[in-house]
């Protein structure tokens, strides 16, 4: 075995320090070479870094916002055996935001130019980390007047004296925030989104419920885990949402699926819980794995990882009906549970009253077409009709 360093990487002449934006994977996950494992800030855009070996990442050795010099150490793997590391450079970036310019756009003498990234031509990575610290967006900090080419600390704290008595308050964004903000933002350049819509039938679930109760016992879970179970049973029948692009040519299927589950917490915070092997866990242990990532998540363990290629979000309690999830890859989908609602539906040619809910999954059109996407949902929608013989109750 060998411990191989991941170092911050030379991206041009001149440039000495960058800012860490975000961490795309977690200590103890498995990283192949040349996959994104981190983003970085720089004077000219927002990079996403590769992996230079495969292995298991063992520890970051810095956090989101350090402002770090070239060379510095990021991060730690380890390989298989040295020779993995096929002495290569430490790093291999990947551009995901436009680049700027390469010649300044005209701009009043105290302010910056507006849009775009912040340039180290007119305030270093530090002085924009410190800015941003004090809770200034980047338009704010291009319009802070500044004495010199450069904008410098005693610019910005002149410009937060003046701004004492503003009829508004600013915080940074939270670190769990920026984090799926950047998540997001890879997505929207990554993914070809898609989505559709069905109509599934809810009685079946709420009479599953009642019959739960009354039978008693502390075992009791949520009309959103048998949702969720319904969900994993379709899995093994569509291997498309058991898999993500690698590079724009190798799909990657998992033999097994692992489900994930979007979580709020208090403040309007989202992360995610993970449930490996969903779709081979029959009932008991599948309600309770999922109650246990779930208490995780909600005490703020973040469990997104690459092996997640189906997440389910619950808005029921919102009183949402409908809505437009998010795909983020590596996932393939999103299916969204909506709230229950009583509509006409179709009954052998007769239109009868019935508790339902909409299905809306979000799928990336690279992976996934239409007919497949509507196939899945279909036996979703199916489980749930027959989902006394799913979850048989004693």
């Amino acid at each position: 075995m060998a411990i191989v360093s991941v170092r911050i990487p030379q991206m041009g002449e001149g440039l000495q320090e960058a800012r860490l934006v975000a961490f795309l994977k977690q200590p103890g996950e498995q990283v192949a070479m040349d996959e994104p494992i981190y983003q970085m800030e720089t004077d000219k855009a927002v990079l996403d870094v590769e992996s230079p070996v495969s292995g298991v990442l063992l520890e970051w050795t810095a956090q989101p916002d350090d402002i770090l010099p070239i060379g510095a150490e990021v991060a730690r793997i380890e390989t298989a055996s040295a020779a993995d590391q096929e002495q290569r450079p430490a790093v291999s970036p990947t551009q995901t935001s436009s680049p700027l310019p390469t010649e300044p756009a005209a701009a009043a003498p105290s302010a910056f130019a507006i849009g775009g990234p912040l340039r180290n031509a007119d305030a270093s990575p530090r002085v924009a980390a410190y800015a941003r610290s004090k809770g200034l967006t980047d338009d704010l900090i291009r319009s802070i007047p500044r004495r010199g080419e450069r904008l410098t600390q005693e610019d910005v704290d002149a410009f937060l004296s003046r701004s004492a008595d503003a009829a508004y308050d600013e915080a940074p964004l939270p670190q769990r925030q920026r984090v799926l903000a950047s998540r997001l933002v890879r997505a929207r350049q990554l993914a070809v989104p898609s989505q559709l819509t069905v109509v599934a039938p809810w009685a079946p679930v709420e009479r599953l419920k009642a019959r739960m109760a009354a039978a008693g016992g502390d075992f009791q879970p949520s009309a959103f885990t048998v949702f969720a179970y319904a969900a994993a049973r379709a899995l093994p029948n569509h291997p498309a949402l058991r898999s993500q692009l690698i590079g724009d040519a190798t799909v990657r299927t998992y033999r097994s699926a692992t489900l994930g589950i979007a979580v709020a917490r208090e403040n309007d915070e989202l992360v995610l819980a993970a449930v490996p092997e969903a779709d081979r866990l029959e009932w008991r242990p599948f309600a309770e794995a999922v109650r246990r990532a779930i208490l995780e998540a909600r005490e703020g363990r973040d469990q997104a990882s690459e092996a997640v290629t189906l997440s389910l979000t619950n808005l029921q309690a919102q009183g949402v009906r409908d809505g437009l999830p998010v795909v983020v890859p590596p996932a393939v989908g999103t299916l969204l549970l909506g709230e229950p609602h009583w509509a006409w539906q179709d009954a052998e040619g007769s239109p009868v009253l019935a508790r339902v809910v909409c299905l809306t999954l979000a799928f990336d059109h690279r992976l996934m077409n239409g007919m497949g996407a509507a196939a899945f949902v279909n036996e979703v929608r199916a489980n749930l009709a027959a989902i006394n013989r799913l979850i048989p109750i004693p």
